[in-house]
């Protein structure tokens, strides 16, 4: 590998930790859902999988109960890129890690979960381990990771592999907790449909999206990729979640944020590779 190419890879791979995950199976063990699963497919792209997971937070930041728990148990402030790198390391070693180290990290959120309990500003209780709070997260994720998906890496991927996905990715929320679980593309959207009444911005909500849209780069050569992913992920949000947030000022860049991300992901891949 080039060098140029080599400290590029280097620097994505240290975005998300993936140097220091442990992704190795033991002989007959495909993981929780193995080499031909549409998971793997829709988790397999560095872009997408980015730009969709900054519409994911934007989206479950509109709960008060999820934003609470944000807000009130951990150091988002100075640790967003921190938060992020966690996140992508549960979903890359329940995606592709082995059986039993794929169960240990849901463990050890489910664990986490239990902790993360207090009061909304309003008086109302919330937990993190909440099953139809724990739906809405889920449903955020795997809706903006299958659009990102659909959108930035592969236009093709059909309905019935979407329907795969989520019924896959089901498991995991259930694994977590969670009740109810959309298992295809209409299941999902009513369930996001359901709960829009829940949703909401207040000014908790706005310090915390602006955290996540302007966290610093990992490296200055990184910057130009940063801030372009926010831009990708941003255009990815359903109309009513960009106007909640007053970011639909976007839609009208779509087109461009499509055939740019197309190409950053390209050039991403070409990075990445062996």
């Amino acid at each position: 590998m080039l060098p140029v190419r080599r400290q590029i890879a280097d620097q994505i791979r240290d975005v998300v930790g993936s140097r220091d995950l442990d992704l190795t199976r033991p002989p007959g063990d495909d993981g929780l859902f193995g080499p031909g699963s549409a998971t793997w497919a829709v988790h397999g792209d560095f872009t997408a999988m980015m730009a969709g997971g900054i519409a994911s937070l934007l989206i479950q930041m509109l709960h008060p109960a999820a934003l609470a728990g944000v807000w009130d148990h951990s150091d988002f402030r100075r640790d967003m890129a921190g938060r992020l790198r966690r996140t992508a390391g549960f979903i890359s070693v329940t995606t592709y890690g082995a059986t039993e180290a794929a169960e240990q990290v849901i463990a050890r959120v489910r664990h986490v979960h239990d902790r993360v309990k207090g009061t909304l500003p309003d008086g109302t209780p919330y937990a993190a381990n909440d099953p139809h709070l724990l739906t809405f997260v889920h449903a955020a994720e795997v809706d903006s990771f299958l659009r990102a998906h659909r959108t930035y890496r592969d236009p093709d991927f059909s309905d019935e592999q979407a329907d795969r996905y989520l019924a896959e990715m089901a498991q995991i929320a259930r694994r977590l907790g969670a009740v109810d679980v959309p298992e295809d593309r209409h299941q999902l959207a009513r369930f996001l449909a359901s709960v829009r009444g829940e949703l909401r911005v207040d000014a908790r909500t706005r310090s915390v999206a602006r955290v996540l849209l302007n966290q610093p780069a990992p490296s200055p050569a990184l910057a130009p990729v940063s801030n372009w992913l926010t831009q990708a992920g941003i255009a990815l949000l359903p109309d009513w979640a960009a106007r909640l947030h007053g970011l639909d000022g976007a839609v009208a860049m779509r087109p461009a944020i499509r055939a740019g991300t197309r190409r950053l992901g390209g050039a991403i891949r070409w990075a990445l590779a062996r």
